[in-house]
């Protein structure tokens, strides 16, 4: 059963749910709102520029989840995913995800942003497997540290191969879709790379090699250059 890959934050969401986690917290008053909205806005435009020390970011992120109870940060999440991420869920994101479950495909998203913030969200676009950031435990309350290898540009890469390993799946007729630069290490391994609503590194590294352009910020699945055609794989 071939693979569907899907990168999540500003491709399948129209917005980046690591980010808009952070202003949440401090539009909430969870976090001191001026001094964390502008490391959070450092972080973000890192990342956007590639230079994003992944670490570093995760010890600043992960350490809201370990400032509050179990049943807090829930509360919050359930708010969060109404107000905040929902509306930013484009509609044709789920055509997308429909089409490939038509086909038979396996659904499977794939993040550097950690679980808790996108686990509820894999689960509102009925995607059954994701691979994500995870952030450690112990008895039962989150330390602010992170597990295991960051979901990361070469960390996806090496998570997934983990994760096929593991499960037996493999990359045979695969599709991944991603807007971001970050993510062409893996974009490189799949067999239909896709370019959604693509930042201009990954834009122009998609016309060269003639990768498919699509854009999912409407109500449809709009290509925009190249050839994008679930039939050229046939089961």
């Amino acid at each position: 059963m071939p693979l569907a890959i899907f990168d999540l934050d500003n491709t399948l969401l129209a917005g980046d749910s690591d980010y808009l986690w952070g202003h949440f917290l401090a539009q909430r008053g969870i976090v001191d709102s001026e001094e964390y909205e502008k490391e959070n806005l450092r972080f973000y435009e890192e990342y956007k520029a590639g230079t994003l020390d992944i670490l570093e970011f995760l010890a600043f992120s992960l350490k809201p989840l370990a400032e509050q109870t179990p049943e807090t940060l829930a509360a919050l999440h359930r708010d969060f995913m109404q107000t905040v991420i929902i509306p930013i869920i484009p509609p044709a994101s789920r055509k997308l995800l429909q089409l490939h479950r038509n086909r038979g495909d396996e659904l499977l998203i794939i993040t550097a942003t950690n679980r808790f913030v996108t686990a509820p969200i894999a689960e509102e676009l009925g995607v059954p497997y994701l691979l994500a950031t995870d952030a450690e435990m112990e008895n039962g309350r989150y330390t602010g540290r992170v597990a295991g290898i960051p979901c990361f540009r070469e960390g996806k890469v090496q998570r997934l191969h983990d994760w096929l390993q593991h499960t037996g799946h493999n990359l045979a007729r695969s599709w991944f879709y991603s807007d971001s630069h970050n993510d062409l290490p893996l974009l490189e391994m799949v067999s239909h790379p896709v370019a959604v609503d693509p930042d201009e590194t990954l834009a122009d590294h998609a016309s060269m090699k003639g990768w498919p352009v699509l854009s999912l910020r409407g109500e449809n699945v709009e290509v925009k250059s190249g050839e994008w055609n679930l039939q050229q794989d046939e089961h």
